[in-house]
């Protein structure tokens, strides 16, 4: 088969389409002929060197991918040869083939074409875990989401205001932020020339916060706060190290909690998939939630895509056609 090799971390240059051997499902393992996969920031850390696939996955990146069933391994049972589904990933998406555990299946969802879908897994398993497993968010409460825009961002909005939420988002331009007010945005923060704190402490504070910032973001996120909030890190892109102010937090009777998904035991990813099939699959298909695109490259331009992935400006996802 195809993959995009990383043969040596660097810049985007460091992608390279090359023929590899077929992986082979093992126990509990289904293999998928893939149709396309989506780039997300943790493919950019892994291509850079400084995020590894956990043991045993895939050294190829990408975290999630739609296609075919092709063949199942030893006792997988619940799947069948020629379904059509998508994929959570521990590695492997940016090929024609992956071998994914059975339990981080999900069927195709009614009215996605098969491209479309491969760029929900990875964002809604995120958000679902984070904003509502982890920090349960409930009718009436406001989430703060930090790159609105973002894939993550778009599906957070959505996921939030079809419980009832009141959702408050930051982005860096007044296109992004048109886009996050049609999905549903209730408060439109431009981080270049406000001050999300600011902005949200006239309605008493956000009582959820979904970051991917990090350090930079940390202090803030704490002022942002309600009493009883809950702030959840899910990215570092404003750095690793920050001193955190337990007083402040004490304060508000607030937490603070920080998670990744993609080095989690199986089970523990199965049963996130689960929970995603039961609750968010039918916001899909009824078409309460739907995937929001940027644009879809073919595999080849693994590069290019990473490009506008680390440009930011893209809304939504970036995806990659593989068949």
């Amino acid at each position: 088969m195809r993959a995009i090799t990383i043969e040596t971390p660097g810049g985007p240059e460091a992608l390279v389409l090359r023929e590899v051997p077929d992986p082979v499902p093992g126990p509990g393992e289904v293999l998928v002929e893939v149709a396309a996969s989506a780039v997300n920031r943790a493919d950019v850390l892994q291509r850079q060197g400084f995020y590894d696939p956990p043991p045993g996955a895939s050294r190829y990146p990408g975290l999630e991918c739609s296609g075919r069933v092709v063949a199942l391994g030893e006792g997988v049972v619940g799947w069948n040869v020629g379904d059509e589904v998508c994929a959570l990933l521990a590695g492997g998406g940016y090929a024609e083939k992956v071998a994914v555990p059975a339990g981080q299946l999900l069927p195709l969802p009614k009215g996605v074409d098969p491209v479309t879908a491969a760029g929900l897994p990875e964002v809604v398993c995120t958000v679902w875990s984070n904003v509502f497993q982890v920090c349960h968010l409930r009718p009436g409460e406001t989430l703060l989401v930090h790159g609105g825009s973002s894939g993550i961002g778009t599906m957070a909005i959505q996921l939030g205001k079809a419980i009832g939420a009141r959702v408050a988002v930051t982005a860096g331009s007044a296109e992004k932020l048109a886009a996050c007010a049609e999905l549903g945005a209730d408060v439109l923060i431009n981080y270049r020339e406000q001050d999300f704190v600011a902005e949200l402490a006239a309605s008493g504070g956000a009582d959820v916060i979904l970051d991917v910032i990090g350090a930079k973001y940390l202090d803030r996120n704490l002022d942002a706060l309600a009493l009883n909030g809950r702030l959840v890190i899910i990215g570092m892109q404003g750095g690793v190290k920050a001193d955190l102010n337990i007083a402040k937090l004490m304060s508000k009777r607030a937490a603070v909690a920080a998670t990744s998904l993609r080095a989690r035991p199986t089970e523990e990813k199965a049963a996130v998939v689960s929970s995603v099939r039961e609750h968010v699959w039918p916001l899909i298909e009824s078409g309460v939630v739907r995937p929001v695109v940027d644009r879809v490259l073919p595999l080849a331009d693994a590069a290019e895509a990473h490009r506008l992935m680390e440009s930011s400006t893209h809304i939504g996802k970036i995806l990659l056609q593989v068949a």
